[in-house]
Parts: structure tokens; C-alpha cells; sequence
């Protein structure tokens, strides 16, 4: 008959262990939020994009509401971003189009803050309180 303390773990080994853990959880958990938050705002980039493509392709000039699908990204699921038509001015080439985190969302303090793109083509981001954000290139996936 064997004796059952051949096949326990040590103390020490037990430590040794967490101690690994710990060592791995503090360099992938920062990283795999930066990879959520980089996947959202992705998301709110091609929202933008496809709620572009359907304003253009309308037929009416004035879009008072976006259908369901355009007015959230992602398109379905749990709402990250809110995206609405801005209406048209003298800089902005006929519309804008902005994604405006969720309050309740994973992105409400995000410093990409709000994305916005217009009909020229402009891309533009502002967060806080006095609207700075990050690069536009860091914020739309293009660096």
C-alpha cells in the first residue's frame, strides 16, 4: 500500500505556483485590455463607416433616426457606442456622424472619447472636459 503524503504537493511547490500565476496575470491582464479597447473602437470606426455608406445612399438628405443596427456598434449585442446623424453645416461637407460611448459601457472613460467622421472624409476624436483625445491615427487604427 502506498502512502498518500508520497503524492501531495509541497508547501513550497504550492507558492512557487502562485507565484507563476501572479508573475503571467500581471502582464496579460493590461494586455488583454488593450485588446478589448482596441476591438471597440474598431468597432465604432466601421459603425461609422456603414452608417456613412447608408446616409449617402438614402434618399432623403435629413435622417431623423437611424435604423436599428446603424444606431449602436457593434451592430448587435450589448451597446458599446451610440451612433447618431449630426446635422449638416458649413464645415462638415452635408452630415456628421458621431459614435458617442455608452454610459453604462466598457468605453465611457476610453481617451478616444467620441469618434466623429463627417462627409469629407474627416475623421476626428474628443474626449474630457476640454475635448483633447488621443491621435486620431492611435484612436482609428491606422499607426
Amino acid at each position: 500500500m502506498r502512502r498518500l503524503h508520497m503524492f501531495a504537493f509541497t508547501l513550497l511547490e504550492l507558492v512557487i505556483t502562485l507565484a507563476i500565476v501572479a508573475v503571467l496575470a500581471l502582464f496579460a491582464v493590461p494586455s488583454y485590455r488593450s485588446h478589448v479597447a482596441r476591438t471597440h473602437r474598431i468597432d465604432a470606426a466601421s459603425a461609422l463607416f456603414r452608417t456613412a455608406q447608408f446616409v449617402e445612399g438614402a434618399a432623403s438628405a435629413s435622417i431623423v433616426a437611424l435604423p436599428p443596427g446603424f444606431d449602436q456598434a457593434p451592430q448587435s449585442g450589448a451597446v458599446v457606442y451610440r451612433v447618431r446623424v449630426l446635422p449638416a453645416d458649413d464645415a462638415n461637407g452635408g452630415y456628421a456622424i458621431e459614435a458617442v460611448p455608452d454610459e453604462s459601457g466598457p468605453m465611457r472613460d476610453d481617451p478616444c472619447g467620441v469618434f466623429t467622421l463627417d462627409a469629407t472624409g474627416l475623421r476626428s476624436n474628443r474626449s474630457g472636459s476640454n475635448g483633447s483625445a488621443l491621435p486620431v491615427a492611435e484612436c482609428w487604427g491606422t499607426s
